[in-house]
């Protein structure tokens, strides 16, 4: 049977659609099985958080989820002007895998009581335009952008262990498994041909993602 062909409103309403369900509390699901919708289901906090400490993995758990939500902003971004049909894949298909991350994150804010940034809707614009330009300039860039974007996720993650009690099982369970998903997206990313960005482009992703991380923590 012949599949149809996308038109450029279907495309354009696609897109629309990712946005409200990543911007929209509870309309994201993982997609795994649901004995593993989390990465460690049966992983408990052992004992009850202290309230500084549990408002400082909230603030941490919210810089998280703004992180899925630019991620889902950035591949949708670089799918929408990617060249080759196989890269414009890759992108759409890592979207869909980073939905487990946002759902992972979205549920264990809710259980710290708290809610998402605020400002998603903005960094979720800012990400999908840095992603789309990417993509224009070349495919091998935009691979090259999702390797050092992933690179500093990690990075980001690493640090949130490090501040992470011991004692908090299930958050640590999620930032575990998300540093595997993430180191496998940048590897992925660059054995597919991703190019070394300029050191220029690269601290400015830095200092992009230092704008978000203090932000989100508090808004």
């Amino acid at each position: 049977m012949t599949q149809r062909r996308l038109s450029p409103l279907d495309k354009l309403l696609a897109r629309a659609d990712n946005a409200l369900r990543t911007l929209t509390p509870g309309t994201i699901q993982a997609e795994r099985t649901p004995a593993h919708a989390s990465p460690a289901p049966d992983a408990q906090d052992a004992g009850s958080l202290p309230s500084d400490k549990r408002r400082h993995v909230l603030g941490l758990m919210r810089i998280n989820h703004t992180g899925e939500v630019c991620a889902q902003a950035l591949y949708q971004g670089q799918a929408s002007t990617a060249s080759l049909p196989h890269i414009r894949h890759a992108m759409e298909e890592s979207a869909r895998e980073e939905e487990d991350h946002l759902a992972w994150c979205e549920e264990r804010i809710q259980e710290l009581g708290g809610v998402p940034s605020k400002l998603n809707p903005l960094f979720y614009a800012m990400s999908y335009a840095v992603g789309a330009t990417a993509g224009l300039i070349g495919d091998r860039w935009s691979l090259g952008f999702v390797t050092e974007t992933e690179n500093q996720v990690v990075k980001h993650l690493e640090s949130h262990l490090y501040q992470i009690p011991e004692s908090d099982l299930r958050t640590r369970a999620i930032l575990e498994q998300m540093k595997t998903d993430e180191l496998k997206h940048a590897v992925t990313a660059k054995d597919a041909g991703g190019a070394d960005l300029p050191p220029p482009v690269r601290h400015a992703m830095t200092l992009m993602s230092k704008v978000m991380t203090f932000t989100t923590y508090r808004i």
